[in-house]
């Protein structure tokens, strides 16, 4: 069967979907700020290019939307009712990026965080995640040196 054409309102909407600058990018921005941690935007020069870096600890920090990067078991990683064919190899595209952007920074010493666009609705939550998170990567680091 053949896949209905593209919905121009449909394809205007997803034309409004900012890449950066996205409020749950701007949450754990916040967040980050509040732990005190010291951080650059955009790391365009390293692999899947991380929404937050810091470089003296060599962290990445990927904040993905569910619904673009398939959170699973999220209610808003859901699929298009149109065109499920083109979705879901959309989706496995960028499943696959970001599967291996992790891989080659974890392969160069980098330690990876993704924060799920969901976990950004609890503030308090959020914080308690990222403090764990950033305590094990920096102790990690530090064991590893010696």
């Amino acid at each position: 069967m053949a896949e209905p054409p593209v919905d121009p309102r449909r394809s205007e909407l997803m034309k409004r979907v900012r890449r950066r600058d996205t409020t749950p990018e701007l949450i754990v921005r916040r967040a980050l700020r509040r732990l005190g941690v010291h951080y650059r935007l955009q790391g365009k020069d390293l692999p899947g290019n991380p929404d937050v870096v810091n470089r003296r600890r060599k962290l990445a920090i990927f904040v993905h939307g569910c619904f673009w990067h398939r959170h699973p078991g999220c209610r808003l990683s859901s699929t298009p009712k149109t065109r499920t064919e083109f979705w879901k190899a959309k989706f496995a595209r960028n499943v696959e990026r970001d599967r291996r952007a992790e891989m080659i920074l974890t392969e160069h010493g980098w330690s990876v965080v993704v924060v799920w666009e969901c976990q950004t609705k609890d503030f308090d939550r959020l914080l308690k995640e990222l403090r764990e998170s950033l305590s094990t990567t920096i102790v990690s680091k530090a064991t590893d040196r010696g």
